[in-house]
This record gives structure tokens, C-alpha cells and sequence, in this order.
């Protein structure tokens, strides 16, 4: 559904500001009726390419296909296919939630009839059904976005995408919003691309893209990912972290890596990771702090890639 190719954008630098590379020879393909996730800290590059895929920015270098249909040269047949659901809201917080579904019927040229018909559909997944009357400045922050959604399937998308959708919502909001979209995904078939930089909604998708400094730098499924760093690994806290990761390079030699005062372990298998807990806190007790067991998850995986946390990186990015 999804083909990006070799796809490279840079802004171009100003008196004071040299050029910058937002993508740099981006590749990735998003097969029909998967449920994709692209992530990274901010700065990665996920918003410009999401700017490119909504035909708000051409690309630099590259060709970018949407079902076929070459999104460059023919870019209204392309956004055809597709609904968008940007990171601020564009839904009038002063209309009804019908008046807001009916005014963006209306834009993309649906009769009453037809947008009548299709309303049924558009918010039978939701929990919108009594709250048509409503002014959404009334709804919770979770159900706003879901009056976004149902606005989106109105035309009856073949592809949904959303830049950072539950930015600003709390965390049961965004644990509503997050599975409404999966069942929304599942029951329709529809393909959907979705920007997140909280690595836990990434979690349950199809395929997790990871980005940093606009390179791919992984494409896969959640736990083929995970499986990079085996299937536990331990973590080590401690003041001296610089001297423990020297030491423990030396004497045990596994895989170490330290992110500020964290010291990791990783690529250890199930039964593994407890003898090597005790050996540490039998040898270097003193410089520990902490010391858990845990199973690695897409943010481990990032910072194995990158050595960096994502905190880090959008720090140095400032």
C-alpha cells in the first residue's frame, strides 16, 4: 500500500542556518491491511515524511507510490485513498459531533444521502453513539479523537494516517483511542501508518519502523525486534556506572553497553539472567545501586541500536 523509495528531503538553510537533512535515502514498504508504526524521538524525521505521504511537502530526491499510484505525479488520485489525522486536532470544539462529521461530509463533496448512509458505519466502532449532540469542547480528550476518526471514514479510506494521535491525552485516554484504532484496523482491513515517539504504542503492531536522524534504522515486527537483544537482560544501576562497565567488560565478558549511570547486559537467555545477577552482586556490590531482570522492549531496542536513549538524542537535537 505504502512504497517508499530512496526518498531524501532537505530544508534549505538560511543566513545564519546551514541546510539539513530531515531524510536521508529513506526506503520502506507498508503491505495492505497492516497496521505500521514509525517511531523515534523527536527529530527523527517522522513528521517530514509524514508531510510528504499527506502531499504537504515534495521530497528532495525519491518517488513515493500509494497503492500504485505514484503520489508525485498524480497526487490527488493518490490522496484518493487515503484519510489523514493530523497531531493538532481539526475538529471545531464549538460544533456538535454530528454537525463536525456533517461539515466534512460535506467538503469532500458527499450528498446527505450518501453521508446519511454512511454514518452508521463511520461510528458504529465507537462510543460516540449518544454523544452525537454534544459539542466536542464536552467530550473527553480520547473521544475528541474519536470523532477525528469518524470524520476520517466518511469517504471510506484504504489507508489512514496519523501524526502522533494521542499527543495531549491522558494515559486511559490514550489506552481508548489506541485499542479503538486497532479494532477499527482489524474489522476493516484498512491500512493503517501511524508517527509515535512512546515506544510502548508501538507494542502491538504489525511492523515497527525505527528512525533516527532521518535513516531507518530497523524495519520489523515488535518481537523480532526485542529477539536483537535476546530474551532478558539485566540492568545495573550505579554511580560509578563508567567504572562498573569497565569492570564487568573485563571479568565477564558478555555484551555491555551504559547509557549515563545504566549499565546493560543484554543478549541473555531465559534461565541465563539470574546466575549473572548473582555473580555481579557477589563481585561488584559496592558500585551497585540497582540490579533487575527485565524483558527488553522496542525503547531497549532503540538505545541498542543507537547507544543513546531517546531523551538524549532530543536534547542534543535542541
Amino acid at each position: 500500500m505504502i512504497d517508499i523509495r530512496h526518498v531524501t528531503h532537505i530544508y534549505p538553510g538560511r543566513r545564519k542556518t546551514p541546510p539539513r537533512t530531515a531524510l536521508d535515502d529513506l526506503t520502506l514498504q507498508v503491505p495492505a491491511g497492516a497496521f505500521a508504526i514509525l517511531s523515534g524521538p523527536n527529530g527523527s524525521g517522522k513528521s517530514t515524511l509524514f508531510r510528504i505521504l499527506c502531499g504537504q511537502a515534495v521530497p528532495s530526491r525519491g518517488e513515493i507510490l500509494i497503492n500504485g499510484i505514484h503520489l508525485l505525479a498524480n497526487p490527488a488520485q493518490a490522496r484518493a485513498e487515503m484519510a489523514v489525522v493530523f497531531q493538532s486536532p481539526a475538529v471545531d470544539k464549538h460544533l456538535t459531533v454530528a454537525e463536525n462529521l456533517a461539515i466534512h461530509a460535506r467538503l469532500y463533496g458527499l450528498s446527505r444521502a450518501e453521508a446519511s448512509a454512511r454514518m452508521g458505519e463511520a461510528l458504529d466502532w465507537s462510543d460516540l453513539g449518544d454523544r452525537l449532540k454534544d459539542k466536542v469542547d464536552h467530550l473527553s480528550g480520547g473521544l475528541a479523537r474519536q470523532v477525528e476518526l469518524a470524520k476520517c471514514l466518511l469517504t471510506r479510506p484504504r489507508l489512514l494516517l496519523l501524526d502522533e494521535p494521542t499527543t495531549g491525552l491522558d494515559p486511559a485516554s490514550r489506552r481508548s483511542f489506541l485499542g479503538a484504532l486497532q479494532r477499527l484496523q482489524q474489522q476493516r482491513q484498512m491500512t493503517v501508518l501511524m508517527t509515535s515517539h512512546v515506544f510502548s504504542e508501538a507494542e502491538d503492531a504489525d511492523s515497527v519502523a525505527i528512525m533516527k536522524g532521518g535513516k531507518l534504522l530497523a524495519h520489523d515486527r515488535p518481537a523480532a525486534l526485542r529477539a536483537l537483544l535476546g530474551r532478558e537482560m539485566v540492568v545495573v544501576q550505579s554511580r560509578t556506572a563508567e567504572s562498573l562497565e569497565a569492570a564487568i567488560r573485563a571479568d565477564v565478558g558478555l555484551s555491555v553497553r551504559r547509557i549515563g549511570d545504566e549499565v546493560r547486559l543484554g543478549e541473555t537467555d531465559i534461565g541465563q539472567s539470574l546466575p549473572l545477577l548473582e555473580t555481579l552482586l557477589a563481585r561488584y556490590r559496592p558500585m551497585i545501586d540497582s540490579i533487575a531482570i527485565r524483558q527488553p522492549g522496542l525503547e531497549d531496542v532503540f538505545i541498542h541500536l543507537t547507544g543513546k536513549t531517546p531523551a538524549a538524542l532530543e536534547e542534543e537535537a535542541r
